[in-house]
């Protein structure tokens, strides 16, 4: 036999071996396919096996088995997503977190922008709710990061910056808490969670507030009673800052504000008293007797009584009592 006979002979043999190899491994790939599709319904982590070793196997073959690598790679992610749907269902949010991530990253590998979507949107609320875990755990670091991890996952996700307030409103972290909510309400536009991040606000720094008058911190006080007014009207939040301006000499402030104060206020004369108690503070330090006087006796309600009459007396104001 020629060489070239030889060399014909051992090609036609090599194209018959590989072909014989191709229709073999081919068979692999529908098998494996196939036992993807058996395992479905009972055994997922299974089944995304073999669906990935069909792929595997038909990138192997190129385009005589392309149309059985579409098939298996629309499948894969959905499992995946099955997978961590079932997680959660079950209450295991670590291991709900964990597959999200993993469908995530199957459908970024095989190029399926639907499922992506859906296991985005699980993975932020996962992260959302273990977030409420923490917060009701008092372990608000981790709080804090779980929320910070929806954000990650979900840029435009600002709903997180509420709890995330909330968790720095806690702990009170100030200057966080003062970021954390103004980004929120810049951010959630016309939502309807917007009045009750304004009302967190007003009340934070109203307490804020309130204690530092207590404490005889006055220029605090105003500081932080001014930062509450930024978030709404509140007649509680008027009536410290006329305290505090009072005991600053801020006399006209005074007045003002408690003006205001008393404008909202439309309960009974007694829950008025403390309006009208400041208000006539700050009209002594006006040089106002007649309004003061006036306003002493409006004050004269419950724990103001006292020092209302007081007030009178030291003014010889008309009818008050005398001096002892």
């Amino acid at each position: 036999m020629t060489t070239f006979k030889k060399l014909a002979v051992s090609l036609t043999l090599g194209a018959l071996f590989t072909f014989h190899v191709q229709a073999q491994t081919k068979n692999e790939a529908i098998e494996a396919y196939n036992q993807g599709v058996n395992l479905m319904k009972t055994d997922v982590q299974g089944a995304i096996g073999s669906f990935e070793k069909s792929i595997q196997i038909s990138e192997q073959l190129g385009d005589s088995a392309a149309d059985l690598k579409e098939k298996a790679m629309a499948v894969v992610p959905d499992l995946y997503y099955q997978q961590a749907y079932k997680s959660y269902t079950a209450k295991n949010i670590p291991a709900a977190i964990k597959d999200s991530k993993a469908t995530i990253a199957a459908s970024d590998k095989y190029k399926n922008d639907k499922t992506k979507d859906r296991a985005t949107t699980l993975l932020t609320q996962l992260y959302m709710l273990q977030g409420s875990n923490y917060f009701k755990a008092n372990e608000n670091d981790k709080a804090i990061a779980a929320f910070d991890s929806a954000m990650l996952v979900s840029p435009d996700y600002y709903k997180a910056l509420l709890p995330k307030a909330q968790v720095y409103s806690k702990i009170n972290n100030a200057e966080l808490f003062g970021q954390t909510i103004d980004q929120f309400i810049e951010k959630a536009g016309n939502d309807p969670t917007v009045p009750n991040a304004k009302k967190l606000a007003l009340d934070f720094y109203k307490l804020a507030g309130s204690k530092a008058n207590t404490a005889k911190k006055y220029d605090d006080a105003i500081a932080s009673l001014n930062l509450a007014t930024k978030y709404g009207e509140d007649k509680d939040v008027y009536y410290q800052l006329a305290k505090a301006n009072n005991e600053k000499k801020n006399f006209n402030e005074a007045a003002d504000l408690a003006q205001k104060g008393l404008d909202l206020e439309t309960g009974t004369p007694e829950a008025k008293a403390k309006f009208y108690y400041e208000l006539a503070v700050a009209q002594v330090g006006k040089g106002d007797k007649d309004s003061a006087c006036a306003n002493f006796k409006n004050a004269q309600y419950g724990p103001f009584v006292t020092a209302a009459k007081g007030q009178q007396t030291n003014l010889k104001c008309p009818g008050a009592a005398p001096a002892k």
